[in-house]
């Protein structure tokens, strides 16, 4: 036998590994929408809505007055009142459907983009905006409105989430947990011990991730070979994705997810499909990694849009409605202006008050190191 015909006859292994490598996995997957871009409803069997029309205008109102506190944030920080800001800009109905899913004693655990959330909550807006203009450490009372407050580590509250959700399991509760995160913090290690730990101990939590495409300049793409939702058959629970940009969808299945969980049916994870039509934060530039004809593609897939057309095509709100809402969204955005300018700088001192409940040495020792560093600078001025 010659070397030629022994060659001809094995197979070759690697073109056919290079060939499955390129080759996309689940290309279309399965999508829950019951708004389509277009504003046209339509019904899916698993997840039927049934909302009235006030119900359906106060989404919309939700989402044009959350868009109007994030653009108005925004512009504080390019006026230099905030230090930095992370938009939600084209996330809106990913959040306050997921949102008003929530029941009061339900617990959210939010990254430090989840401003239409805390809308949803109750959390005055301007509560939001400490933090970012460095005179608090987050400006509201988690346990006030069961939102606990922002967390910049990338996916670390999704420990918290489930950690709590197990605290609540063994106190009979039948209220349910909430944790929000973005397709970048999918790929930390926190994230996947949040799954493998909830699926083990069947805790009620909803694991809302909401898939941007964009983990500040990387793509999804180059983070996973398969559509997140689908990584949750590897830790034995449900994955659903869900048209992010669909206010009702989003609604619906969150709904369903959260009610899974009281019954005590363990954990779900959502991926809401839905983008970043803004920058990452105020610090990002995203013109510099992603191409604007893909921006404008999404632009024309707006959440707010879709449902404005359909209120419309289905006359659930007139023109005076969306006047009125115009009206009370710039009312907003002065007293979100007037809040921040008249935020009073905290005595620098403060910093090391509420870092540990019951008092630490360590902190008491930095504590009492910085003040006679302040001092100096009197002791010398004299």
């Amino acid at each position: 036998m010659t070397v030629e015909s022994t060659a001809a006859r094995k197979p070759r292994r690697s073109s056919k590994r290079t060939s499955a490598a390129k080759k996309p996995q689940n290309a279309e997957p399965q999508l829950v929408q019951l708004l389509t871009p277009e504003g046209e409803r339509v019904e899916h069997p698993d997840y039927a809505i049934d909302l009235s029309d006030d119900e359906l205008r106060g989404l919309y109102r939700d989402m044009v007055l959350t868009r109007r506190f994030d653009a108005e944030a925004t512009a504080l920080q390019r006026q230099g009142e905030l230090g930095l800001w992370a938009s939600l800009l084209g996330q809106e109905a990913a959040q306050i459907g997921s949102g008003r899913a929530l029941r009061d004693d339900d617990y959210v655990f939010p990254t430090y983009r989840e401003h239409g959330v805390a809308w949803c909550r109750g959390v005055d807006p301007t509560n939001l905006l400490g933090m970012f203009r460095g005179v608090n450490h987050g400006g509201w009372d988690p346990n006030s409105n069961n939102f606990h407050l922002y967390t910049i580590v990338i996916g670390s509250q999704t420990l918290h989430a489930t950690g709590y959700a197990m605290g609540v399991a063994k106190d009979g509760a039948d209220s349910a947990v909430i944790a929000y995160f973005g397709d970048g913090a999918s790929s930390q290690g926190d994230v996947a011990e949040s799954f493998t730990f909830s699926a083990v101990y069947n805790a009620p939590v909803v694991f809302f991730c909401q898939n941007n495409q964009w983990a500040i300049s990387e793509p999804t793409e180059k983070q996973t070979r398969v559509p997140l939702y689908q990584r949750a058959q590897g830790y034995g629970f449900p994955g659903v994705r869900v048209d992010g940009n669909d206010v009702l969808a989003c609604l619906a299945v969150t709904r369903s997810a959260l009610e899974r969980a009281r019954r005590g049916e363990g954990p779900t994870l959502v991926e809401a499909f839905t983008y970043r039509m803004g920058a990452h934060t105020t610090s990002d530039d995203p013109t510099k990694y992603r191409a604007d004809e893909e921006t404008a593609a999404w632009e024309a897939k707006d959440p707010i849009l879709r449902l404005r057309t359909y209120l419309e095509k289905q006359k659930i709100a007139d023109a005076a409605y969306f006047t009125a809402l115009d009206e009370e969204s710039e009312a907003l955005g002065k007293r979100v202006r007037e809040a921040v300018r008249g935020m009073p700088d905290p005595e620098p001192l403060a910093m090391f008050d509420h870092t540990y409940a019951d008092g630490n040495p360590l902190v008491d020792e930095e504590r009492a190191q910085f003040a006679a560093y302040q001092a100096s600078f009197a002791e010398e001025g004299n």
